[in-house]
């Protein structure tokens, strides 16, 4: 279900163009932003609203010729407010985009390896836990991730998107029920290809050292971190929840896999 609607949230984006802008956008004379853009922003979990429940965002060119999102009780909001080429946002209430934000994805290999993951090992946590308390703990690790991103930087107006955070949960509790569990791997050596089993904890570790490395680089210089690109920070408070909460959601032992799951790193 989560895979479904993870796709058919996707499948929406993409009704949005990604090469012209909103009519609401172009007849404000604002350039640079896509239809598909402005979607995530109305919809995407920016950081300021959670953490500045109530306050509208809009566009607005923030120095001559450069447009940026700003929110209501800012400077920056005040004065894009009073050029005639702002563009008042139609925002999802800031609640919603939380959840919104879990279910949207910036590309295809985004949304593949998300789903590639959850496919992967959601499967084995879902057993342990049963659907109803799987889906609440997907949910609320994907809430922990979003305000551990959102409190990285405060001020930051880039709205976050994707389920890696939720999805790190998931990780997390993983690791924790079943370390032991071999995860056949496909290893790329420059030209050279092989399949290796792993064992799930060496793998998870691995991945959350390569999450953890930049979350610490972003964590140096936050001006960075607000500045797009990729959520680190979700994706270690995501797999800390997990590990930590995994326990209280977890019913009973799943078994050991027949065999190795496949996955690809």
């Amino acid at each position: 279900m989560l895979i479904v609607l993870n796709i058919g949230f996707f499948i929406w984006q993409l009704t949005f163009s990604d090469s012209s802008e909103s009519d609401q956008v172009a007849q404000a004379g604002i350039q640079g932003v896509s239809e598909r853009d402005q979607n995530s922003i109305e919809f995407g979990a920016i950081p300021y609203r959670l953490l500045h429940p109530g306050r509208d965002c809009g566009i607005g060119e923030t120095s001559p010729g450069e447009a940026d999102v700003v929110c209501e009780g800012t400077d920056e909001y005040d004065r894009a407010a009073a050029d005639p080429h702002f563009v008042a946002l139609d925002d999802a209430p800031w609640f919603l985009t939380i959840f919104t934000s879990m279910f949207m994805h910036g590309g295809i290999l985004h949304i593949a390896f998300n789903m590639l993951f959850l496919w992967i090992f959601g499967n084995n946590v879902e057993d342990a836990m049963g659907r109803g308390r799987f889906l609440l703990f997907y949910l609320l690790a994907g809430l922990a991730a979003v305000y551990s991103q959102a409190a990285l930087d405060p001020s930051s107006t880039v709205p976050t998107i994707g389920a890696s955070g939720a999805i790190a949960g998931v990780l997390g509790a993983y690791a924790l029920l079943l370390p032991r569990a071999r995860v056949l791997t496909l290893i790329f050596i420059i030209f050279f290809v092989t399949l290796v089993e792993i064992p799930a904890y060496v793998m998870l570790g691995i991945w959350f050292v390569l999450q953890f490395l930049p979350a610490v680089g972003q964590v140096a210089t936050p001006d960075v971190a607000g500045g797009g690109g990729v959520a680190y920070f979700a994706h270690v408070g995501g797999f800390a929840f997990g590990l930590a909460l995994v326990r209280l959601f977890a019913t009973r032992r799943p078994g050991i896999p027949g065999g190795p799951a496949p996955t690809a790193y």
